[in-house]
């Protein structure tokens, strides 16, 4: 009896000493394979070159209190983690100073920054229409705050339609509606094609308001 209770108690405890064993050898190779693993931001970030070009996700920066918008200032910054870069003297650093304008990314000039456009707003309207729009910095323009911000701006999509062309029908065949059916607009332009042109009144007024850019494509969109 004592020879059979202490079998079945053994039993357990060796596979419980094995499932420790297993584990604890396992373990190793998990944190390895954890730390081989490069962050997201390293293919961001091109090998040896100059520090102060580096993109603003490949370094750290300390903010500088004491600048005054609008003028120039000093920002400490640090590479992150397996980030490599050089000074002007090719010599591998990690920290550095980046020389910029005191100014938040939402102020900088819209060559700085890409933004989304819209294809939906009518760009030919009065007053004329704005949209919102998802902005976001280029990679080697510093600024302060949030890189990607929302921003409101004119519609200046196009579909193509040219001034010119329009501005040329509506003086040679413009009595049969031929510039309003070039720039979409079926409905005017049948009823200028069965009113000879509003006996010509609504040909010479369709000559002014194409001339000056106040009709436009039936779409919303800008001339090219």
């Amino acid at each position: 009896a004592g020879s059979l209770m202490t079998t079945r108690h053994s039993q357990p405890q060796s596979t419980f000493a094995k499932s420790l064993t297993s584990s604890s050898t396992n373990t190793p190779y998990f944190k390895a394979a954890e730390s081989t693993e490069l962050p997201s931001y390293v293919t961001k970030c091109p090998s040896n070159g100059l520090c102060s070009r580096l993109p603003p996700d490949c370094m750290t920066c300390n903010t500088n209190y004491s600048c005054i918008y609008g003028k120039p200032a000093t920002f400490d910054c640090r590479v992150k983690p397996h980030v490599h870069c050089v000074d002007q003297h090719n010599h591998e650093q990690e920290n550095f100073t980046i020389n910029m304008t005191c100014q938040f990314c939402w102020q900088l000039a819209t060559t700085d920054y890409v933004c989304t456009n819209s294809t939906s707003c009518m760009t030919v309207s009065c007053p004329r229409q704005r949209y919102n729009a998802t902005c976001t910095v280029r990679d080697h323009i510093h600024c302060l705050g949030n890189r990607v911000f929302p921003k409101m701006l004119y519609c200046n999509w196009t579909g193509g339609y040219k001034w010119s062309t329009a501005l040329a029908l509506s003086i040679t065949l413009g009595g049969f509606g031929a510039d309003r059916f070039y720039l979409g607009q079926w409905r005017e332009g049948l009823g200028k094609l069965f009113s000879f042109g509003g006996l010509g009144i609504w040909t010479l007024i369709d000559v002014l308001l194409i001339g000056v850019g106040y009709v436009g494509p039936a779409d919303g969109s800008l001339y090219i």
